[in-house]
């Protein structure tokens, strides 16, 4: 039987329900019509957050691995004092998404943890396929710890967020970090990441209300991965479930729905931090799907999560 969204959700989407219904989805492997049309669907989205104009936002060039200049933006909650920091990855299926597109979500963090963001648009597939998105993540984490000193933040105080593919970037990005020995990440915050490649089968219990759908994920991670994905060739910073020592890793919060296609991937990563002994968060939030909280901010779901991811992050 499928599991029941959440009854506030529910009333709050029931017009997008009911778009989606009516519409036919598209084909798997056709990142370009779900570009578009999640792009859309997001920008609608972000304007039922708030603006927060009492952050500030301003405008750096980080070079990525290959001597690409990448975009990034600093976020700095009013009256910040020198101290910790993190960077942010927005979410998009690895196929879509950008800084400006999270905007309002990126300054919604920073204003409800009193912690500064660096965000980066970090280069999409299929046009950039991996490892350049993880690279460029990395660069960013670098240019942080680097230039800690000119945004008076502590570099041994450095975290990542991320939010779906960017959930999953933030953990590769630890993974990388802990292989190269660079710069220590203090904590990790990992929002219903995208972490496995092979989380392909439907689960009879979340399809039916699935809102990031199996088509979608075969699509962002064949895009990324191409004829590598769901082989043995797949690396853990690629692909963050097929890591096999979770030693060393930062204190982590992974939260996910129950409705989400990456609950039983998140769950199974969340168990291999804590056998390794690495303190672990872990939020499986019933009635709620992909991206709950984008849908309908103001319902009680939502507003906890927010509170439980701002807490946490605070801890910075």
């Amino acid at each position: 039987m499928p599991f029941l969204l959440d009854p506030q959700l529910s009333k709050a989407a029931a017009p997008l329900l009911a778009a989606l219904a009516d519409g036919t989805p598209p084909a798997v492997g056709d990142w370009r019509t779900r570009r578009t049309q999640v792009t859309k669907l997001l920008h609608r989205l972000s304007h039922a957050l708030p603006a927060n104009d009492q952050v500030t936002r301003c405008p750096y060039e980080i070079t990525a691995a290959d001597g690409t200049r990448l975009c990034a933006t600093w976020y700095r909650p009013a009256g910040r004092p020198a101290g910790s920091a993190a960077l942010f990855f927005h979410g998009g299926g690895m196929i879509l998404g950008s800084v400006a597109l999270f905007d309002r979500m990126i300054a919604k963090y920073a204003q409800d943890s009193g912690i500064p963001l660096l965000a980066i648009d970090y280069r999409l597939a299929p046009e950039h396929p991996h490892p350049i998105p993880v690279e460029d993540c990395y660069s960013a984490l670098a240019w942080l710890h680097d230039n800690a000193t000119d945004l008076e933040v502590d570099p041994t105080r450095i975290g990542v967020v991320g939010e779906s593919a960017g959930g999953g970037l933030a953990a590769a990005v630890a993974l990388l970090a802990r292989e190269r020995g660079g710069p220590r990440i203090a904590r990790q915050l990992l929002v219903y990441p995208m972490l496995d490649d092979r989380t392909l089968q439907p689960d009879v219990h979340i399809e039916p209300s699935a809102f990031w759908t199996y088509g979608d994920n075969e699509t962002g991670w064949r895009a990324l991965l191409g004829r590598a994905a769901g082989s043995d060739a797949v690396e853990p910073w690629a692909a963050p479930a097929r890591c096999q020592d979770f030693s060393d890793l930062p204190p982590s919060y992974l939260e996910v729905g129950e409705i989400d296609i990456f609950r039983d991937e998140v769950v199974r990563y969340a168990l291999g931090l804590l056998g390794a002994g690495v303190s672990t968060e872990l939020r499986v939030i019933a009635g709620v799907p992909h991206s709950f909280e984008w849908i309908a901010p103001g319902t009680d779901a939502a507003v906890r999560a927010f509170a439980d991811r701002a807490r946490w992050l605070a801890r910075l």
